[in-house]
């Protein structure tokens, strides 16, 4: 069966995920972390991506950014995916494939669903118990949304903006939103469209889209369950929040 064409479109956000290949880390020391962001700042302002939330994770990475056009997402993550890789194989003396390849993403339109991805992006370290508040996991772009301190690649995603008239209110309102866990379907509903790539996003956008498009969104009805035992979740994947 055909690969689904990916959905995007300008001036929507985009939920990313790139995992390392086979599940291996991606990142071996606080340096690979630092040029990942150092490409990550150039590039995406380079194909006209705007950052809204990240998190570097040991063997994957999330990303919610909005892009100008509908390449800007693709040639992004392409030309960072191979600098890091070129950087990251001389740096630790090695060849090969890092990533698992094809990057996940899903639309993120709506009020609802634009601040839970900045929850379900920055509380990743505390879900894998890398930390105990998002606060306390310094490669992300909480301390960032949360005032602590700047970080001139991130650019406020409208949702983010309504918090507040002034930014004093907005972060004290940013940090009142991880006073409290994601529910756990939230978390669920985000990390499914993620993988499957269907859109988080209002009833009016997915009918304009789904008319334009001649293409349903959203997932079909499942099928029958197939006989014999129950088939667990991974747990593995469940404490890395994929």
């Amino acid at each position: 069966m055909p690969r689904q064409e990916r959905l995007v479109l300008p001036g929507v956000a985009l939920h990313i995920v790139q995992r390392g290949n086979n599940r291996a880390d991606c990142f071996g020391c606080e340096s690979d972390r630092l040029v990942y962001l150092a490409h990550l700042r150039e590039l995406s302002a380079k194909h006209g991506c705007a950052v809204h939330v990240y998190c570097l994770m040991t063997n994957h990475v999330h990303l919610l950014l909005t892009p100008e056009d509908t390449e800007g997402c693709s040639t992004l993550m392409r030309d960072l995916g191979q600098r890091y890789v070129q950087y990251f194989n001389r740096r630790h003396e090695r060849s090969g494939t890092l990533w698992e390849g094809r990057f996940r993403s899903c639309l993120v339109e709506s009020a609802r669903y634009a601040l839970a991805c900045h929850r379900y992006i920055e509380s990743n370290p505390v879900r894998a118990g890398l930390s105990n508040h998002p606060d306390a996991y310094p490669w992300s772009s909480f301390r960032s949304n949360a005032g602590v301190h700047s970080d001139p690649m991130l650019s406020p995603h409208p949702e983010y903006l309504a918090l507040g008239e002034r930014a004093e209110a907005r972060h004290d309102a940013y940090r009142g939103l991880f006073e409290q866990p994601l529910a756990p379907s939230l978390v669920k509903e985000i990390r499914d469209a993620t993988n499957a790539g269907y859109p988080l996003a209002s009833d009016v956008l997915k009918a304009r889209v789904e008319q334009t498009l001649g293409r349903k969104l959203g997932r079909g009805k499942p099928g029958p369950r197939p006989k014999g035992p129950a088939v667990e979740e991974d747990p593995f994947t469940l404490e890395i929040g994929l």
